[in-house]
């Protein structure tokens, strides 16, 4: 049986592969009879479960009837509540882990129930930490495990979440699944989305909230590799082909544009890491920065903090200055700036200033870059794109410090 959801596929060189619509199945609620499923309307996954309870077995065997008439297959997996939600009859199973809380009957407690029938499966099993986020509402899932979720509204909380999914990763989870909850007045948010995309390379799932393609499309946007609805299409089932119609558009167009995008990222930070390697030369921290505009570079620069003795002399805002002096003017609206490590607070707000439109790096710098930290620091709609040849930008940082010991 091929894999349901193959995690190696998602992240290459910090960038979404594929980007998927997963529809969430309650066996209590949904009407499969009212799902306008067909060739031209499909998911990417089928999501089923629910906080509460229903026959998953029953239901998944009448899904799989309906989508055998219609000569669909599609990939089925448990989003379970608990131990008694597992049925063989799915192709995986999502183990979440619910680190937004402290209960521990669903950190660990409902996974050793559920350990022995999953184990003498063939179910594919996929370790996940499913963290709540208010959404506005109170959720089942608040309700019955008794935990409230992580608030995303002052910077310590952002600061929690983010941290939150690092210790999903340090623990060995397959993927992060934020959750805003069923029936959510507000989705996550992609703020929170773009700052736990820049700390973490594991397939990241979004959920709850999302009731437009465009509010979709936003998540996606931020680095979402999954985002799933299911109470919207319970309410609206008709909603569904225009959300899979928005997903084959778009797709094509991602998939066409990463195709390019990818070459053009990785030789511009090919340009940038020769800018860290300058710095290398000169004893300086390795830190790289290109600015490109229109497929030419305009600004260039490396971490110069020694040399001019300045603390403020980093890679990123001799860049910007050398590209405002190009252009002219102090605004790089319709730029791209390519740097090697992930900015600090003070470069991530010289390019908010600068109104930079997109942002590229390598490397994470979990101690001091700007997400951990001021996720909020870039110009609202700036697009960031994080991890483009992050081994070669983190080997060369390493060359460094390990020079010095």
């Amino acid at each position: 049986m091929n894999k349901a959801l193959d995690i190696s596929s998602y992240r290459h060189a910090g960038m979404s592969k594929k980007r998927a619509l997963a529809l969430l199945l309650d066996p209590e609620k949904a009407d499969l009879s009212r799902l306008p499923l067909s060739a031209e309307c499909l998911p990417d996954y089928i999501f089923v479960g629910g906080s509460t309870g229903g026959d998953p077995t029953a239901f998944i065997r009448s899904l799989r009837c309906q989508l055998s008439t219609l000569n669909i297959q599609l990939p089925v997996i448990l989003f379970p509540g608990n131990a008694s939600q597992f049925t063989p009859e799915a192709d995986a199973v999502l183990y979440l882990s619910l680190l937004s809380g402290d209960n521990p009957e669903y950190l660990i407690g409902q996974h050793i129930k559920s350990a022995r029938p999953i184990h003498d499966s063939s179910v594919e099993v996929i370790p996940t930490a499913y963290i709540l986020i208010d959404g506005g509402v109170v959720t089942s899932t608040m309700r019955v495990t008794g935990t409230k979720p992580l608030n995303p509204s002052s910077d310590e909380g952002i600061q929690t979440i983010i941290d939150t999914c690092i210790a999903a990763e340090l623990m060995g989870k397959k993927a992060v699944y934020l959750e805003a909850g069923s029936g959510a007045v507000n989705p996550v948010s992609p703020d929170i989305i773009r700052a736990v995309r820049a700390q973490i390379a594991l397939p990241l799932i979004v959920g709850g909230g999302i009731r437009t393609p465009e509010a979709m499309q936003a998540a996606y946007d931020a680095g979402a590799d999954i985002v799933v609805i299911g109470n919207h299409f319970e309410s609206h089932p008709e909603a569904l082909k225009d959300f899979c119609r928005h997903n084959v558009v778009t797709s094509c167009r991602h998939d066409e544009s990463v195709s390019s995008a990818s070459s053009s990222d990785i030789r511009f930070m090919r340009l940038a890491l020769a800018e860290a390697g300058k710095a290398l030369a000169a004893d300086e921290v390795p830190v790289g920065c290109v600015i490109v505009s229109q497929g030419q570079v305009i600004g260039r620069g490396h971490n110069l903090t020694e040399t001019l003795a300045d603390v403020t002399a980093h890679a990123e805002i001799q860049a910007i200055t050398a590209a405002a002096q190009t252009l002219g003017g102090k605004y790089l609206q319709d730029a791209t700036l390519y740097v090697t490590v992930e900015p600090c607070v003070m470069c991530a707000g010289a390019v908010g200033w600068a109104q930079i439109s997109r942002i590229v790096y390598g490397a994470p710098d979990p101690k001091r870059g700007y997400a951990a930290y001021a996720p909020r620091a870039f110009h609202p709609k700036a697009q960031v794109t994080a991890g483009v040849l992050a081994d070669e930008c983190k080997a060369l940082m390493q060359r460094f410090f390990a020079q010095k010991r």
